[in-house]
């Protein structure tokens, strides 16, 4: 039965819970929701069928994201694209969980509480503006796939934004990496999440970039 994450509302089924983003939630939602929205009752009407619309929806994501990877992601300075290999997390609602994060590059930290951050990807996101404050919907969520899911690439010893990878073997930077204050590797690393009345319990993420 979906639950609305923002309201708690329950729903008998998936098009009523669209709906009611759709009536209730429209200024709220991220590029994924806004589609499923649009998208929603596709399968009656003389339109294209659902089975082809989604197909073609699903191929043009495929190719837009090995575009993104390739082209963007793979840009910094040399190796491989951040993230490249990562384990892939469980279904979506297969979970549920928040925790808090900090990344600060260079003495800036980002504000995940912009736009081009908020609802992101199902599994892994963040949302109402609150850029503190992370949002797992699944199972085997890796530290390194939710970065992703932000254009972030992350590894164990490095940091790439926006086409730059930091690497904390470069004399001029130092890369940390910890979860609740301990070093992790981000390949392997599974986020652990708490309620969303207490956020806090949830793992505390922080990466930071710093010069020597």
């Amino acid at each position: 039965m979906p639950t609305c994450d923002r309201c708690g509302a329950t729903f008998e089924d998936e098009d009523g819970y669209l709906a009611h983003l759709d009536a209730e939630h429209a200024d709220d939602l991220g590029a994924i929701e806004q589609r499923r929205v649009a998208n929603r009752g596709s399968e009656s009407g003389g339109g294209i069928p659902a089975g082809p619309a989604v197909l073609g929806g699903v191929l043009l994501f495929a190719f837009a994201i090995l575009v993104y990877v390739l082209f963007f992601m793979g840009s910094g300075a040399g190796g491989a694209a951040p993230g490249e290999g990562a384990q892939t997390p469980g279904p979506y609602r297969s979970a549920h969980g928040h925790g808090t994060i900090n990344v600060t590059v260079l003495g800036d930290r980002i504000d995940f509480g912009q736009d081009r951050y908020q609802l992101q990807a199902e599994r892994f996101h963040f949302e109402n503006r609150n850029g503190r404050v992370w949002h797992s919907h699944a199972t085997g969520i890796t530290l390194q796939w939710a970065m992703d899911t932000l254009g972030i690439g992350v590894t164990d010893d490095t940091v790439t934004v926006q086409g730059t990878t930091y690497r904390d073997n470069d004399s001029a930077y130092d890369v940390s990496v910890t979860v609740d204050g301990e070093p992790v590797n981000p390949t392997t690393y599974v986020l652990q999440g708490a309620s969303e009345d207490n956020p806090q319990a949830g793992d505390h993420v922080r990466i930071v970039v710093t010069e020597t």
